[in-house]
């Protein structure tokens, strides 16, 4: 697809540490080349394993025109395809989530398998090679549970990086023997990058987060050294001597804890563990473990939060006793689906083990909060009046990272697309 120079100079002329120019938010032609570009040749997060735990279990993911068939096969093995039919183009499974045998095309009975061949398609005559007609596969990953899929015909060799860094830091917490406890969807009034790069930072969650902000230490959302006072610099010092200590001793136990980042990467990601405040167990209002089942073979709660970035579409917090997996798609220049997983011990009862609502609150609340500060966003860069503005080198530097990324590969695809046009 051709994109007009407009785009072009705009992708050229970003400028380091400020904000991206409106048009990146609020342009259709934008959106339209992220889907491309983004959504369609990078590893994009759409859910983990426990959403299909039996055989026959399914759910699709819609990720622009594009919609996603991932069935869990007789092998347990999980399998994605373009969720639509080869005989006239009908989509096959219209449900969220559902649980099948087959895969049936409601409007003429075409059938497949679970390997997307076609086994069954009455009166096509003699001639007809049904092994010509299979569903098309979608390039699917899963890194300890986390299910990514890429629409490329090619996808980025990278993800294996990343399965190699990150699986010995999920890997403690069992994903894949998890159960999901509640999934929400909230469409966010604003571009999927203002969904993204309020996530990257946590400038603004003492004065909108008060109930996350309660396990969170503040010099984990970054500060300016210049601005302490002799009384503050102190407590940083011991917060850098805690961290210290913690990571010693979560990695004497077999527990990964030390920063990787590699958000530069085509397929970027950051990990790290970071401990909690009061109680320091879990994201919940009390700072306790929300569940009594610990994940995997975990005998201690307090094991901080891990937390998984990837680019560009996801983040995941990881604690001794739940898991929280966050997805963002685009809906349009101005909205974005935000999807919600809560996982536990598979063994977990909820109302015996766990109180759903305990279990959820503070991601509940936050998300929220985050909409609202989305939508006002997206609102200012709708007006007249918006312009760049600098982010912060203290507690924006992801952010800026995310930005960064993202401008880059689109300044690369551009580049490619002008180099085809000239030999053409």
């Amino acid at each position: 697809m051709r994109f007009s120079t407009d785009i072009a100079n705009l992708v050229q002329r970003r400028v380091t540490g400020q904000s991206l120019e409106a048009p990146f938010y609020t342009s259709k032609e934008v959106l339209d080349l992220d889907l491309e570009v983004i959504f369609g040749q990078h590893w994009i997060f759409v859910g983990v394993e426990p959403q299909i735990p039996e055989s026959g279990d399914c759910f699709t993911v819609d990720i622009g025109k594009a919609s996603v068939l991932l069935l869990r096969g007789d092998d347990m093995q999980i399998r994605a395809f373009h969720n639509v039919c080869r005989h006239r183009g009908a989509k096959l499974v219209t449900d969220p989530s559902a649980t099948i045998g087959n895969i049936v095309c409601r409007y003429h009975g075409w059938t497949y398998n679970e390997d997307g061949e076609l086994i069954l398609a009455e009166h096509m005559g003699s001639g007809f090679k049904k092994n010509c007609h299979g569903l098309k596969a979608v390039h699917i990953r899963s890194i300890s549970g986390l299910i990514f899929i890429c629409l490329a015909e090619t996808p980025p060799a990278d993800i294996e990086q990343v399965a190699t860094t990150v699986e010995p830091y999920l890997a403690p917490h069992d994903l894949v023997n998890c159960k999901v406890a509640h999934i929400t969807d909230i469409i966010e009034e604003g571009n999927w990058k203002l969904t993204m790069e309020n996530n990257r930072e946590c400038y603004h969650c003492e004065s909108n987060h008060p109930q996350l902000t309660v396990p969170l230490t503040e010099f984990g959302f970054g500060f300016s050294p210049d601005e302490l006072d002799e009384r503050r610099a102190e407590d940083v010092k011991a917060y850098e001597k805690s961290l210290r200590e913690a990571h010693e001793a979560w990695e004497g136990c077999g527990l990964p804890s030390s920063e990787q980042e590699h958000l530069r990467n085509v397929t970027g990601f950051r990990a790290m563990r970071l401990p909690l405040k009061w109680e320091g167990e879990s994201h919940t209002v009390d700072t306790k473990a929300a569940c009594k089942k610990l994940l995997g073979n975990l005998t201690d709660p307090k094991l901080g939060g891990l937390s998984l970035w990837t680019q560009p579409n996801s983040w995941h917090h990881f604690m001794g006793d739940h898991i929280v997996c966050f997805s963002v798609l685009p809906v349009s220049a101005d909205r974005t689906l935000l999807r919600t997983i809560w996982l536990v011990n598979k063994d977990a009862i909820e109302g015996e083990d766990y109180q759903l609502d305990n279990l959820t609150h503070v991601w509940t609340l936050t998300n929220q909060q985050d909409a609202e500060l989305v939508r006002l966003t997206q609102l200012g860069c709708d007006q007249p009046g918006y312009e760049t503005g600098p982010y912060s080198e203290f507690t924006e530097p992801h952010v800026e990272a995310f930005c960064d990324w993202y401008v880059s590969r689109l300044r690369n695809h551009l580049t490619s697309d002008k180099i085809e046009m000239a030999a053409e």
